[in-house]
């Protein structure tokens, strides 16, 4: 009879250095239900993480990057482990991803006027230097004079 695969398994220590992550932070999405690891030990207090859960916090963190809220994220990982073909999930996440789209959008017209505020300020502080620069100089020939 053929041995069967080991399947990898992770502690919380390899996975927040594997991440970059804080223990804390991979037990805060436990208890927000987006993992759940096994429990081995005494008490169940040692967490034991297969390759499923490796991959759902890896996409909750790549959620996090993205600006994604946590139920957001918790629709992503149902869809990522339901059926392809499901229509309301790829509906409501495709609705998800059209609001989120709206709000970076927004985010990014607010971005883009602000910089063109800082551009001017910029120009409006070097022409002031310039007119104080050539000031001094202008003073300073005249008092050696």
């Amino acid at each position: 009879m053929p041995a069967s695969p080991v399947t990898p398994t992770y502690t919380i220590t390899d996975l927040s250095r594997e991440f970059d992550v804080t223990p804390r932070a991979i037990r805060f999405y436990e208890d927000q239900g987006l993992l759940s690891p096994e429990r081995e030990g005494p008490s169940g207090r040692k967490r034991v993480y297969n390759g499923r859960e490796r991959t759902r916090l890896k996409l909750t963190l790549r959620g996090k990057r993205l600006g994604l809220t946590l139920n957001e994220i918790r629709e992503i990982l149902d869809l990522y482990e339901s059926p392809r073909d499901t229509a309301p999930q790829l509906e409501r996440f495709l609705h998800s991803l059209a609001l989120h789209r709206g709000t970076l959008e927004r985010q990014l017209e607010d971005l883009q006027a602000q910089l063109a505020e800082i551009d001017q300020h910029e120009r409006q502080c070097r022409r002031l230097l310039a007119g104080h620069a050539g000031g001094k100089a202008s003073a300073g020939q005249d008092e050696s004079a």
